[in-house]
């Protein structure tokens, strides 16, 4: 194990993916720094493709920067991320994103067909005209989601469940290689969480996409990522549940005793900020 000024190097994933998988993100040495502060130090990492991730930690850790940097929207003051190939830029296709996720206005007059089809607008002035091509990729990816039978419902009337659903369908529609989620998991319930992350883990399989996963808790995401990425105090380690999730390892991390907690088929982590 590396200190805590590194990411361990990536090892096996706790379940099997596509052999021969190609790296899709590649991130080396990388540092950022906002107003002053050290948000991201000497962060070293691989993604390969159809790998999911769950990326943990609190507050502050630095996951949505991490995001951030990979979406070309901010730049690391030392090191470089390569995604697909290049320097990571905005707008690009072959990367789906969902932000943080917030809860719609119940009188929204917008169906969800109208909000999945802005994912194809994404690079245009305005809201793209309906064609037939259009509404037939639209209503491919909501029924691959399960809500296709929602397809012209107010989108405020959806539960949040059906949102998170309907949101995936939107960075889907451009048929990405990569798909990163910003919290999805937040406001859902127990059965919701677990519906959204069978729902992920999937498309992982099934497409060969890359899905990277912000999340606070790992007891949704248990059984069914390949590897966690867990950060905390601008670090952080990376691999399987059973490797990284340890009261050794999330000390070490947090320069602070931290004990984990195994129960009922659930983990807990408990100490200092965690």
């Amino acid at each position: 194990m590396q200190s805590k000024k590194g990411f361990l190097p990536p090892g096996r994933p706790g379940t099997d993916i596509m052999p021969g998988a190609q790296t899709v993100i590649s991130v080396e040495n990388i540092s950022v720094e906002l107003n002053g502060r050290t948000i991201l130090e000497n962060v070293s990492f691989d993604v390969k493709q159809g790998e999911f991730i769950a990326v943990l930690g609190p507050n502050g850790a630095g996951k949505t920067t991490l995001f951030k940097v990979l979406l070309g929207l901010l730049g690391p003051a030392h090191g470089k991320a390569v995604v697909l190939g290049k320097p990571p830029r905005l707008g690009a296709k072959e990367i789906g994103y969902t932000p943080q996720h917030r809860v719609l206005e119940t009188d929204l007059a917008l169906r969800a067909r109208d909000v999945v089809g802005f994912g194809l607008d994404g690079n245009k002035w305005g809201i793209g005209f309906g064609s037939r091509r259009r509404n037939a990729a639209i209503d491919k990816v909501l029924e691959e989601v399960g809500v296709c039978h929602l397809a012209d419902a107010p989108v405020g009337r959806l539960s949040g469940g059906e949102q998170q659903q309907m949101f995936i369908a939107q960075a889907l529609i451009t048929n990405p290689k990569i798909l990163m989620l910003d919290e999805p998991l937040s406001n859902l319930d127990i059965s919701h969480a677990r519906k959204i992350v069978a729902l992920l883990a999937g498309i992982s399989r099934n497409r060969g996409v890359a899905v990277m996963l912000i999340s606070h808790d790992i007891n949704p995401l248990l059984h069914s990522v390949d590897r966690v990425l867990y950060m905390a105090n601008g670090h952080g380690v990376l691999g399987a549940p059973k490797e990284v999730i340890t009261s050794e390892t999330l000390s070490m991390l947090y320069n602070s005793k931290v004990d984990v907690v195994h129960s009922g088929g659930r983990i807990f982590v408990a100490g200092a900020d965690v």
